[in-house]
């Protein structure tokens, strides 16, 4: 995984995050492109680069970590990156126009509400102080779940914290209880091997929980095509070959192999043929339509908008068949 080491040590350069995407040539474009360090955001991006997906389409992977959705939302926005990774709790960001969906990754079901030793429900969090990375998918599943149990998030005393910050409050006990999501609980796990998992987004089998690639609004669209291509071809190989797929994640994160493979057994891989399908016959509208009626209901939508209007499933599409 030569050049894509080379992009995460050129990405740790600031003067690299000023640069801009230009038309594609013979001699490549660089491709800013940012990710979350989980199976949902690595995998394609590690099979991209193993398979050599980049180098046929003329690109250059620069390739920057990120905590959550929102941040990358944020920094396309910015235009410190050209294209990102968001679960389901950041969808809403695109929807109000400030990124559009160009590639459906997975269905995700890695997030849970967990609450320390002696926490046996949502009930018992009542009054009590819960950690939450806002604007995420493990902001989605607290208030789903606080829903589920006849609650608001009135009754709980909810924290905004970035993810590592859940963690270590959470494994410090500052928290009672967190809306986050895996690998992250499997950390909070070994040093709180009694941590309860209260609620998962498993328990809403009528919901379904997207995860996407997103790109700037002012991305080119001939770009934007070679992009998906790869994000296409190394979706392919990654249905194709799971377990190979979790190896290339595993190194690409530098995270124990059989780590990533339990964070995967969290997802739902879809071939690029079936997502192609599911554009078509409206599927991939309904599950968005979903979330945006959720997020009405959180208020951090005021009316539910056409998924057309942020996800470009044309060019998805028609990528696809050329």
């Amino acid at each position: 995984m030569r050049s894509l080491r080379r992009a995460l040590t050129a990405a740790s350069a600031v003067s690299l995050l000023t640069l801009s995407v230009t038309a594609c040539g013979d001699d490549g474009s660089t491709v800013r492109f940012g990710y979350i360090s989980d199976y949902n955001g690595a995998s394609l991006l590690a099979i991209a680069d193993k398979q050599g997906l980049w180098d046929k389409q003329g690109l250059t992977p620069d390739i920057k970590v990120f905590t959550n959705g929102p941040l990358q939302i944020q920094a396309l926005g910015s235009g410190d990156l050209d294209f990102g990774y968001i679960g389901p709790g950041a969808m809403w960001l695109p929807a109000t126009g400030k990124a559009k969906v160009v590639a459906i990754n997975t269905l995700a079901y890695a997030d849970r509400v967990i609450g320390r030793p002696g926490v046996k429900s949502m009930q018992d969090l009542k009054g009590k102080k819960v950690g939450v990375p806002e604007g995420t998918s493990g902001d989605m599943v607290l208030n789903l779940a606080l829903g589920k149990a006849g609650m608001t998030a009135k009754d709980i005393q909810k924290i905004p914290m970035d993810p590592a910050t859940v963690v270590s409050a959470f494994s410090a006990g500052q928290i009672d209880g967190a809306g986050i999501w895996y690998p992250l609980i499997d950390t909070i796990k070994q040093k709180v091997p009694e941590t309860v998992e209260l609620a998962s987004t498993k328990e809403f089998p009528d919901s379904s929980f997207p995860t996407a690639f997103v790109g700037g609004t002012g991305v080119d669209q001939e770009v934007t095509r070679k992009v998906i291509k790869v994000l296409q071809a190394a979706n392919d190989w990654r249905a194709a070959h799971p377990e190979e797929a979790i190896a290339e994640a595993a190194a690409l994160l530098k995270l124990d192999v059989a780590k990533v493979k339990a964070d995967a057994a969290n997802v739902q891989v879809m071939s690029t043929s079936d997502l192609v399908a599911k554009t078509k016959d409206g599927t991939v509208a309904t599950w968005l339509n979903s979330l945006s009626d959720f997020f009405v209901s959180t208020g951090q939508l005021k009316s539910r908008p056409d998924p057309a209007t942020y996800y470009t499933g044309d060019l998805y599409t028609e990528t696809y068949s050329k």
